[in-house]
């Protein structure tokens, strides 16, 4: 990747910049319904509807959250919170960068264009761009391109706005099936892996998998 110098950077934003922490809220809004040890089987399951639901055409991502949770819901035999979309709509926009992002993400940009694409609505990026310490070139989100990752189209849109070519990015992520398996179907060839351990590696993807923004930046030759 020293090699190489990207006319973008993209990246997706929560989980992979925003961190991401659903778990409170998603106690909360369950309370004592479940023993603990269903735990973590009930939100890799409620992460994995999450994905279901944004297969289709776009719509609020709110209304996502709501139909996420109420069909893990109805799958565990409990019952759903009518406002658990709001609730967690607010979660998220409550949430801050990960700590070891604003730093390196600003040297970046000293460099390289950043770009966000973006799997929630535009009110969401409103709030949650600014809180990441740097500035963006474009702010792109599912609203927008009228589809969620990982629809095609939201890589299409990306591309087509900025009139570029997969061969112009570094994408970057934490998200495989969302970001990564898509991007590289479409012939992103530089992909990057940032773990924060929500998926499980693929190799075969041909990514470049790094553990910080530190890391990335070193690779591409930012002192």
């Amino acid at each position: 990747m020293t090699d190489f110098s990207p006319k973008y950077i993209s990246f997706d934003c929560y989980g992979t910049l925003i961190n991401w922490q659903i778990t409170p809220v998603t106690r909360e809004l369950v309370g004592n319904q479940l023993r603990e040890d269903d735990w973590p089987e009930f939100l890799r399951q409620f992460g994995k509807y999450r994905l279901d639901q944004v297969c289709g055409t776009y719509y609020p991502y709110r209304d996502v959250l709501q139909d996420a949770f109420t069909r893990v819901c109805e799958r565990w035999g409990i019952e759903a919170a009518t406002d658990a979309g709001q609730r967690l709509g607010d979660a998220v926009l409550s949430w801050g960068p990960h700590a070891d992002v604003p730093s390196p993400l600003a040297k970046m940009a000293e460099h390289f264009p950043l770009v966000i694409l973006s799997n929630a609505d535009d009110a969401f990026l409103d709030v949650s761009a600014p809180k990441l310490g740097a500035p963006f070139h474009a702010v792109y989100t599912a609203e927008q391109a009228g589809v969620y990752k990982p629809r095609y189209q939201a890589f299409e849109y990306m591309l087509d706005t900025l009139n570029a070519s997969p061969s112009d990015f570094v994408h970057v992520t934490s998200h495989t099936r969302y970001d990564i398996m898509p991007a590289h179907d479409l012939g992103f060839d530089n992909l990057v892996f940032l773990d924060r351990g929500f998926d499980p590696l693929v190799p075969a993807y041909d990514y470049t998998k790094v553990d910080s923004l530190d890391e990335l930046n070193k690779l591409l030759g930012i002192a």
